[in-house]
């Protein structure tokens, strides 16, 4: 439903948006609050670093990355300041237009209670992104780095089957929790699930598979190390670089399936420490565009092998300090399951697969190709 065409229709009043980094909610928040920032009402901004359900908690963490002393906040207490204030004329408030915080920082250090040490800090700004923010382009090379300039042309490709689909591990979901907390009629109806499975972590987490993680098989280990993800790292960073914006990734594709998806996952990458030997893969946004609507969703075509088509994959905004010495790290893929449901890759109408294919699917690089990611920098 394209709902940004009913803002012109919407009650001009004060109105507080409330939303966090890890929520399953996080880009819609920023675009209504952006799509009604033209009524002459004020119109207030609160991001924060929490996961779904979790704003008004107390805690310090979003999965296992932990933000800090300073990340909670009493969100129900400023909304009651915000509704005193406009609804009764009570008190004054000096709030900035928006305020966020900004995730990262901490010492990359593993806490007493086993979490990463993050960090952040709250910010304020007049305007999302902050004002002086500037485009950040970072093009996709054929040995796996990310660069300011597009260079050599060439293809990376990868089988992507859909009944082995890359596990999801933390992010952007609402809920799917231990399969024992359904009800048991439920429970004896799944029996080929075990119930101990998580069906997904949330929040920020380490990209690497475990006994236990759903949809995992062995050989454990980092998601990087699968044969149908293509990684590309900058190279440690010389200076902090603060991400506090839209996030996008525009490839250049081409399959033999009529029908796929390409996933994106963007990366803090943590240098080795005594605590984390092989560095710490912190997931910050991700996003999926599936080919037959590249062209839009009331455009829907199915693809046709052998043409490289350009694809547009939005992923959440976010706000995260890369500290010096890390590496931002992008994972393109095919799937990203359960977060999101799996292409069948057959073409056939969504929702009525009842067989898979094995897709071969490829990236374009290069000047005549210019896969990138696309990123928001302020501070």
């Amino acid at each position: 439903m394209n709902i940004e065409r009913h803002y012109g229709e919407h009650a001009d009043v004060p109105a507080m948006y409330s939303g966090g980094w890890y929520d399953s909610y996080t880009r819609a928040t920023i675009r209504n609050w952006a799509g009604l920032g033209g009524k002459r009402s004020p119109q207030h901004l609160l991001m924060g670093p929490w996961t779904h359900g979790d704003a008004d908690t107390g805690l310090t963490y979003a999965g296992d990355a932990d933000l800090g002393a300073d990340a909670p906040t009493d969100l129900v207490g400023e909304q009651i300041r915000w509704f005193d204030r406009w609804l009764k004329g009570a008190g004054e408030t000096q709030d900035p237009t928006v305020r966020y915080f900004l995730m990262g920082g901490g010492s990359g250090r593993r806490l007493p209670d086993g979490r990463l040490d993050h960090g952040g800090s709250w910010r304020g700004a007049s305007t999302w992104p902050p004002p002086g923010s500037a485009d950040l382009h970072l093009f996709l090379t054929g040995d796996g780095h990310l660069v300011d300039a597009a260079g050599e042309s060439g293809t990376l490709g990868y089988d992507f089957d859909p009944d082995d689909p890359v596990p999801t591990i933390g992010g952007n979901i609402s809920f799917l929790g231990y399969l024992r907390q359904l009800p048991d009629e439920l429970l004896d109806a799944i029996s080929v699930l075990d119930r101990r499975v998580l069906v997904s972590p949330v929040g920020g987490r380490d990209q690497r598979t475990y006994p236990g993680l759903f949809g995992a098989r062995p050989p454990y280990g980092p998601l990087a190390a699968r044969a149908d993800v293509l990684t590309f790292t900058t190279g440690p960073l010389p200076a902090p670089v603060q991400v506090t914006g839209p996030v996008r990734v525009k490839l250049w594709v081409d399959s033999n399936a009529p029908d796929t998806d390409f996933t994106a996952k963007l990366v803090d990458w943590y240098p080795p420490n005594p605590d984390y030997p092989e560095g710490y893969a912190l997931n910050v946004a991700d996003g999926i565009q599936r080919l037959r609507f590249a062209r839009g969703f009331d455009r829907e075509r199915l693809h046709e092998p052998g043409s490289p088509v350009p694809v547009l994959i939005e992923m959440y905004p976010t706000a995260n300090v890369f500290a010096a010495g890390h590496r931002i790290r992008l994972d393109v893929s095919s799937s990203n399951f359960p977060r999101f449901d799996v292409n069948p890759n057959t073409g056939g109408p969504l929702g009525s697969a009842r067989t898979t294919a094995i897709a071969r699917n490829t990236v374009y690089l290069g000047r005549e190709h210019p896969s990138r990611l696309e990123l928001t920098v302020s501070g």
